[in-house]
């Protein structure tokens, strides 16, 4: 059987091609698609013919545009100036209401893109014109003496040649025309000016306002404004044909759109327009710069895989652009199309000739290459009990499948001593493998099992079986909890968060992997010799460490060392002191703060330093405790803020009360023993309230 299966492997071996030849078979095939290059010079010059096209297009709109807005700005003005001039003559007097309402609604009715007539006076007091759409229009006066906070309109409705008055009625305003910019800078100014206005007595509308001060006798009357709303710029643009599916925007200086097609658009109906090609238009005023401010500016630019022409052009009104957009297929599809015939012609004898090269290329190739793709996606998974030899006709993807084979048996011998997850992330990272490392915020955790000394002493060889499950549960927990497991030593389990992959919450996932391993145990029903629930001990810490491929050139280790490593290795063995499960640092508990809940126990010097470490008990996640169960805690604290004061009769008090509401709490008991000595024997001035750890 096996020297028939060798005889095979020889007999494909010898029937092996070398792959330059089957590349230079569909090189072969490929030439004939050459003949498409014919094609490149008509379809040059017919483009150029469209874009031309375009051109004249935009062009065209461009100069409707123009003149519009050029319309526009003359109406206002001359509609500002029309009245100002009454004013001025003396014909008619700002305080003359029914002359005023005349002349304010003529002007409104003779100016098709004027929206407001407006007039305020230098005590505050307000009177405008507005038209409500093209049927009705509306008086409106805000007066300081009469009716204050309140504002009265008059609405009328439009007729042929007239206007009649249809209500009238009175509602509550704040709006104050003191407020406006126009009316400020109007009261101190000489000649009128241009304003940008958002804010009307009738709510936020987008205009412009031409503005400024009404002297008679020499004596300033107050502030005319003539505003137009952009609704009206709106309507106009819906009504230009930019091409079937283009559009054209008008944008300021800093590329916020003031206009944008809609043909309901008006001073009752907001301008809703299809702004779908307005991020074009922003990117071209991005790339234009000030130049495209000043002078007409063209590109081609691309979204969502279609070609845009896309025109800038400055308008008569300071800082504004008209912004074409126009598909390139609109100009180019019939080209396109055409194009598309004549390769057409011209591919299908290249495809009748390329068809056989094609399926030659496909069986001998392609299948075989994607087959040891697949295999080597199998070793990236470090799946290597799934990677397969596959024989090939061409020697070079033969070799290469034998050679990925060899180096997955290879590694299968090591799986179990290589955690694949890290790797992968240390491959994503772009880390090498060698020495080095960088200082990173980080949080580091340390588990044991109490007693675990005598434990192994009694058991001997029998404690495997434990441990190894103790292990399983530990780091199936940390490793769902987005943990890099560092090491095993002995019983003892070294994780940490933060590396390699970036992690923003490194603290409470810490915290929550320390809460879910002691639940898993708890709940596994693992014991020791003695029958008793096997018992472990957490400590994790916060801080600056070093991690990185710590060792030599030869041997490297992915972990983690530092002064913070150190405290939580400490903590770990302070739960032994204080009678607690998982303890964790004070840069643990403020990075965690709000996710988690803890009590601060104790502040501690723990072996090997002098200082006092803050030490907080982790009790549970937020989400996960029953509202009124953390009432104690509170009790708790308050007794070790007085036991810090050395006011040790109170701080007994509280700690009894804790231990009457937990009955065994052996962190509360331990400061009630304290505090009974500290009473009886009044420490001098050096004490501090700081324990110390004599052992590790």
């Amino acid at each position: 059987m096996t020297v028939d299966l060798e005889r095979r492997l020889h007999a494909i071996a010898r029937m092996t091609v070398s792959i330059r030849l089957a590349v230079s078979a569909l090189v072969l095939a490929a030439i004939l698609l050459t003949a498409a290059l014919s094609s490149l010079l008509w379809w040059r010059t017919a483009e150029g013919a469209s874009r031309q096209l375009a051109s004249t297009i935009n062009e065209q709109i461009v100069a409707a545009v123009r003149k519009e807005v050029s319309a526009i700005v003359d109406e206002a003005r001359a509609a500002h100036t029309a009245i100002r001039t009454l004013f001025l003559q003396n014909v008619l007097d700002t305080r003359e209401a029914d002359k005023r309402e005349f002349v304010f609604l003529s002007q409104l009715q003779s100016q098709a893109t004027i929206s407001w007539v407006a007039f305020g006076w230098p005590d505050g007091s307000f009177f405008a014109a507005h038209k409500l759409g093209d049927r009705r229009l509306e008086m409106m006066e805000i007066s300081l003496t009469d009716h204050p906070g309140q504002r009265r309109v008059d609405e009328y409705d439009v007729v042929p040649g007239d206007i009649e008055f249809a209500n009238r009625r009175f509602e509550p305003t704040d709006f104050r025309v003191a407020d406006q910019a126009w009316f400020k800078a109007g009261l101190g100014a000489d000649d009128p000016q241009w304003f940008r206005v958002m804010d009307h007595a009738t709510g936020e509308r987008p205009s412009i306002a031409f503005a400024g001060p009404i002297d008679v006798y020499q004596e300033r009357q107050g502030v005319l404004a003539v505003i137009i709303e952009y609704t009206r710029l709106a309507r106009f643009l819906s009504q230009l044909e930019v091409g079937r599916t283009g559009t054209a925007f008008i944008v300021d200086g800093s590329g916020e759109l003031v206009a944008a097609p809609h043909k309901d658009a008006d001073e009752l109906h907001p301008a809703r327009g299809d702004t779908a090609l307005l991020p074009l238009a922003r990117a071209a005023l991005g790339q234009a710069g000030e130049a495209g401010r000043k002078q007409a500016w063209r590109s081609r630019l691309t979204s969502g895989g279609a070609a845009y022409e896309v025109a800038l052009t400055p308008l008569p009104f300071p800082g504004w652009s008209l912004a074409t957009v126009i598909p390139e297929a609109e100009f180019l599809g019939p080209v396109e199309t055409t194009l598309h015939r004549l390769i057409l012609g011209l591919a299908v004898g290249a495809v009748l000739a390329a068809l056989a090269s094609a399926m030659l290329a496909r069986s001998v190739i392609a299948a075989p290459l994607s087959r040891v793709v697949g295999e080597l996606r199998h070793v990236e998974a470090f799946a290597l009990e799934q990677v397969r030899r596959h024989p090939s006709r061409l020697k070079e993807i033969a070799s290469l499948s034998g050679a990925i084979a060899e180096m997955a048996a290879g590694l299968s011998a090591f799986r179990k001593f290589i955690p694949a997850d890290l790797v992968r992330g240390l491959l994503s990272q772009g880390v090498e493998a060698k020495p080095g490392g960088s200082v990173q915020e980080l949080s580091v955790m340390f588990i044991d099992i109490a007693g675990f000394t005598g434990l192994s002493e009694r058991l001997g060889d029998r404690v495997v079986p434990l441990l190894s499950r103790y292990l399983d549960l530990t780091s199936e927990i940390i490793v769902a909890n987005g943990g890099t497991i560092d090491k095993f030593i002995g019983d003892a389990v070294m994780a940490f968060w933060g590396a390699p992959q970036p992690q923003g919450d490194h603290a409470s996932r810490c915290c929550r992997a320390a809460l879910a391993c002691r639940r898993a145990i708890d709940e596994s029903g693992l014991v020791d010799d003695l029958g008793q629930p096997l018992q472990i001990r957490i400590g994790i810490n916060s801080g600056r460490m070093l991690v990185g491929n710590i060792g030599s050139e030869l041997r490297l280790n992915y972990t983690v060392i530092g002064d913070a490593v150190n405290v939580a290795s400490r903590l770990e063995g302070a739960n032994k002191s204080y009678g607690t499960q998982i303890l964790i640092g004070a840069a643990t508990e403020r990075l965690a703060r709000g996710a988690v809940v803890t009590r601060e126990v104790d502040s501690i010097a723990v072996y090997g330093r002098e200082e006092g470490l803050s030490v907080h008990e982790l009790i549970g996640m937020v989400n996960e405790m029953a509202v009124g169960s953390t009432g104690w805690i509170a009790d708790y604290e308050r007794g070790l803020a007085a036991y810090r004061a050395r006011r040790f009769a109170d701080a007994l008090a509280d700690f009894e009360a804790v231990l009457k509401q937990r009955g065994d709490d052996r962190p509360a008991e331990l400061m009630r023993d304290r505090c009974r000595r500290l009473a009886a024997a009044a420490p001098d001035v050096s004490w501090r309230p700081v324990a110390a750890l004599a052992s590790k």
